[in-house]
């Protein structure tokens, strides 16, 4: 899907600062129902509508045969077939009385608190499935080209990371009223009162990472009022630095998010760093082997790559500057931003909630985990973020009256997640050394 510029609301200077939560770390095992404390902590308009939500129906069998048998009639090759289809289908209501009465009980009883469906759909559908995330759980959006980009490049930096700038801008503004509830819950309907849309995946979107784990995988939600880093990987490096003020969420001027993206660049071509193995892929193999590898990583690195992994997945975004890409056509683009494509599978960490990616000549995209969130608040997202330009986004920062000064250098900023964990994941016996 190509997202294309649509327009987009600001914060304003009465946009409150985060609510620090009453935890600091949220592991989820796919029920909403756990963390939907957090929807009453933070407020705001978002969840202001959480407890007046329709309920999911369980649909009566008669209604669906009577809608499954015009669908299917048409297919039948013969009139046996249709003959067949029709008894079948007048046979199922009584085959399946005792599971509709099942699902029933289930809606009125264990879930009369919430959907029948969401608890199923969240474990079954995705935190349970082995298959790799990678094409078969992922998604991703092609947005539509920056046309305020300069036409040639500046010299000290690429087109990728002044829109990868841009963006990271706007997904500062975007998180800022997800995090404080300030941004008006969703509703579809023409005529009013419209019906209110559940908010409840939002919660999922910023500061979030899957966790592999054997058998069933966890989600990992952290507190925004703590972290204000985002997640950068390049050349399959990965770093982090501080894009937006961690008690109000407001993003650092332009500038300084362009000179610490730049940074990560520069480090990524430094070879006289640490030596350290691809670990993007130990993300898009079956998920049991992604467990593995886990577990390997953290026997060898110790508390260093618990510190390491929790900053990676408390990181608000992760942004993949894939400076060895050139993408002209949009199934190029698409190979990329979908799986990596040939060269840059290793530039991704799948598990991340959210991965906006850029190419070298200013292409963009976006792929998502999808086990937890996805759909309409998604979509919402990457419109708000297309809807303003690099030129929009330049002239809000300066109009500000944003300093760039102030602020720590890149060089200070600037982290190799992973760098202080070289020397463990080198030595002998290291299971992921060879990567």
């Amino acid at each position: 899907r190509t997202m294309s510029a649509a327009s987009s609301s600001s914060t304003t200077a009465t946009t409150p600062d985060f609510k620090p939560w009453p935890r600091p770390v949220v592991e989820s095992r796919g029920d909403y129902r756990a963390e939907a404390y957090l929807e009453d902590h933070v407020g705001g308009r978002l969840y202001s509508r959480q407890r007046a939500l329709p309920r999911l129906p369980v649909p009566s069998i008669s209604d669906t045969v009577a809608k499954f048998l015009p669908t299917a009639l048409p297919l039948a090759k013969s009139d046996d077939e249709k003959d067949s289809l029709i008894e079948a289908s007048e046979a199922f209501e009584g085959q399946a009385a005792e599971l509709q009465r099942r699902l029933v009980e289930r809606k009125e009883g264990d879930m009369k608190d919430s959907s029948w469906l969401q608890l199923w759909w969240n474990t079954l559908g995705y935190l349970q499935v082995r298959d790799p995330v990678v094409v078969n759980v992922s998604y991703f959006f092609h947005f539509s080209d920056d046309g305020t980009l300069p036409p040639t490049p500046p010299t000290d930096k690429s087109l990728g990371v002044l829109r990868a700038a841009s963006l990271l801008h706007s997904a500062a503004r975007f998180r800022q009223l997800v995090g404080t509830g300030e941004l008006p819950h969703e509703a579809i309907g023409r005529k009013e009162p419209r019906t209110p849309l559940c908010s409840a995946a939002y919660k999922y979107m910023f500061n979030a990472c899957r966790v592999p784990r054997k058998g069933e995988d966890s989600y990992r939600i952290y507190d925004p009022s703590l972290h204000g880093h985002v997640i950068v990987a390049c050349a399959g490096r990965f770093y982090s630095f501080d894009f937006a003020r961690k008690e109000s969420g407001e993003p650092l001027p332009l500038e300084v998010i362009e000179r610490r993206l730049q940074r990560c660049v520069e480090m990524s071509r430094d070879d006289s760093g640490p030596s350290l193995p691809m670990l993007g892929y130990l993300t898009s193999d079956d998920r049991d082997t992604c467990a593995e590898a886990r577990e390997e990583l953290l026997r060898a690195g110790g508390e260093k790559m618990e510190r390491a992994l929790e900053v990676l997945e408390s990181g608000a975004v992760l942004i993949c500057l894939d400076e060895n890409e050139e993408p002209v056509s949009k199934r190029q683009a698409s190979e990329i931003f979908w799986t990596g494509g040939l060269a840059s599978g290793r530039n991704r960490w799948f598990d991340k909630s959210i991965q906006l990616i850029c190419t070298k000549n200013g292409k963009a995209g976006m792929n998502g985990e999808h086990s937890m969130m996805d759909g309409m608040p998604v979509v919402r997202f990457c419109d708000y973020i297309t809807g303003k330009s690099y030129g929009d986004v330049a002239a809000e920062s300066s109009g500000e009256g944003a300093d760039a000064g102030g602020h720590e250098s890149a060089e200070t900023n600037v982290k190799d997640v992973f760098g202080d964990c070289a020397a463990e994941l080198a030595a002998p016996g290291c299971g992921v050394g060879d990567l």
